[in-house]
């Protein structure tokens, strides 16, 4: 008697194909950039076993001299290891600012797998160098820093190329919830990162390096053998990023009048935004491939540079976080190494949360630069608490580093992940997915230059105290913010527009005055209390007359907002 079809087999059947390699997909691609920054955070927890307080450990077990900085490890053991260890931090940073440039160029050029998977195995050497230093007893300060130079141009293979992967996948549905839950790879890998170092540190701290090394190299291993870079390699439909070809004379494009049309039925898993055409019934035409961007023509896409700049502080802000985390645990609550490192990870929990939370946010009102410039705005004042209460007491210190970690890494995410994928697909490219990893890595290697910037900084700054330190933290929040301005007035100005046309308003018999811009009528508050305001302030402080309304024909009924072609969110 031949048993019934296993459970989890039927499961699988169930999942349309499609479904199955997209799934696939994103798990393959969250492990492999998990596993990059596992191996980016064992140095933020070994600092503090590198320089200890000698003293506090009693007299030297070894009879030597020089009492206060036995325990040390050399060349760290002078008075000026901060800055010794903001010399390791800015070697990795910088050589992956300037590496991400070029990385970009290349993963447009050679098979993403293969690209990918080489740089984990490299990068897993590289990491694995750094903590055999410790076994082979060198205290050369240019070994560190080699290693650690070469390590930071191997790790630029990574995001161009999973961003790449998964922009080839997903088309723009419900990107910014599905590319922020998908980001939390970076919080995970930092989370995970920081217990494996911690498990090693206070006993031989080079294993906090090798076992991460070894983890990214295996990773790399299974990514070479079941990675899928584009549908059409497996015979599955790719996703549409915009349904410009589908627009009518009018103006209004199929998703407009009919949002509900654009919905895939494969399941959860299928928010590429495809017309419910069949496309498995056609035949697959072979197309000819598009030729890669160049680097200028990356920079002239609109909202590139914006966002870009805007990354280099958040990701100033974020990276001194990573690396000076646990060390200002250890100096202002006086932890040990392990229990900051420890502490250090829920910071990044709230990076999960405000990932998920900016992506869900932004895919319902459209508005990525405004919710990434919110979450800043409020930042600010929030990490000015945490230096200031956040160590009086544990409970107090777990809620502000959640909700830190949340408003700090949330517009990170988000810039990242969907405001990268959304700008590599832009409609000015005319379906050229090719933009997309050089898209990436413009925008990734900007915020690289912030993060080069930021744990230097700290180095600097952190003898003078730590008050210092955050408000250079707060100030880079500000600038952040500022520098999105002219695309948060654009978003502003759109969802008077086509936005407020795809959730459905309906017209109404006009009460009050109309601005240019936002002729018709609504009867939905939000448009009436904040659209209309808002964009009357905008017009008299540009020095704009407003024209007389008008007058809507005995009968006629009118829709808000008119047809228009201006694209959502800004860019």
């Amino acid at each position: 008697m031949r048993a019934a079809l296993a459970p989890g087999i039927r499961l699988l059947r169930a999942v349309p194909r499609d479904s199955r390699y997209r799934g696939l997909t994103l798990v393959l691609t969250f492990l492999s950039y998990a596993s990059y920054h596992l191996s980016r955070k064992p140095i933020s927890i070994v600092k503090s076993q590198l320089h200890l307080n000698c003293s506090a450990l009693g007299p030297n077990p070894h009879n030597v001299s020089n009492s206060t900085t036995w325990c040390n490890w050399a060349p760290f053991d002078g008075d000026n290891y901060n800055e010794l260890f903001g010399a390791l931090d800015n070697a990795f940073l910088v050589a992956y600012a300037i590496g991400m440039f070029i990385s970009g160029i290349f993963g447009e050029r050679l098979p993403l797998r293969y690209y990918l998977s080489g740089g984990m195995v490299v990068s897993g050497l590289f990491t694995a160098l750094f903590g055999l230093g410790y076994f082979w007893d060198i205290h050369v300060l240019w070994y560190f820093i080699i290693v650690q130079v070469c390590n930071g141009l191997v790790q630029t293979t990574g995001w161009p190329a999973v961003v790449a992967c998964v922009g080839n996948w997903f088309g723009k549905g419900k990107r910014g919830l599905i590319m922020g839950i998908w980001n939390s790879h970076t919080s995970v890998g930092n989370i995970l990162g920081s217990l494996i170092a911690g498990a090693w540190v206070s006993s031989a701290w080079g294993l906090s390096f090798v076992v991460p090394g070894i983890i990214i190299a295996v990773m790399g291993v299974i990514c070479f053998f079941f990675l899928v870079e584009y549908p059409e390699d497996v015979d599955c439909n790719p996703p549409q990023h915009h349904m410009a070809a589908d627009e009518d004379p009018g103006g209004v494009t199929t998703s407009e009048k009919d949002p509900e049309a654009v919905i895939s039925n494969e399941g959860p898993l299928s928010l590429s935004g495809q017309s419910s055409v069949d496309h498995s019934k056609s035949p697959k035409e072979p197309a000819e491939k598009p030729e890669a961007i160049s680097f200028l023509g990356a920079l002239r896409i609109p909202g590139v540079v914006e966002f870009s700049l805007c990354l280099l502080f958040a990701k100033l802000v974020s990276y001194t976080f990573l690396y000076w985390l646990p060390l200002y645990i250890v100096n202002v609550a006086h932890f040990g190494a392990r229990e900051a490192g420890d502490l250090s990870t829920l910071f990044d929990v709230g990076g999960i949360l405000g990932g998920i939370f900016a992506g869900l946010i932004s895919d319902y009102t459209g508005g990525r630069a405004t919710t990434c410039c919110v979450m800043l705005v409020v930042a600010a004042p929030m990490l000015f608490l945490y230096n200031h209460v956040g160590q009086n007491g544990i409970g107090v210190s777990v809620a502000m580093l959640i909700i830190c970690g949340a408003l700090v890494n949330g517009p990170y995410a988000l810039i990242t992940t969907a405001v990268s994928a959304d700008l590599g697909t832009h409609e000015s490219l005319k379906g050229n997915a090719k933009a997309l990893s050089t898209v990436t890595a413009i925008i990734d290697g900007t915020g690289s230059v912030g993060a080069a910037l930021g744990p230097l900084l700290a180095g600097l700054i952190s003898p003078t105290g730590w008050n210092n330190v955050f408000y250079m933290l707060i100030a880079a929040d500000v600038l952040a913010c500022l520098l999105l301005a002219r695309v948060v007035v654009k978003e502003a100005r759109g969802w008077c527009g086509p936005m407020a046309r795809q959730r459905g308003y309906v017209a109404a018999p006009p009460a009050w005055p109309l601005v240019p811009g936002c002729p018709g009528k609504v009867s939905v508050l939000l448009q009436k209390d904040v659209c209309y305001p808002l964009l009357s302030l905008l017009h008299l402080r540009a020095g704009i007359a407003r024209p007389p309304a008008p007058r809507p024909a005995h009968g006629a009924t009118e829709t808000f907002p008119p047809p228009a072609k201006a694209a959502p969110g800004g860019f």
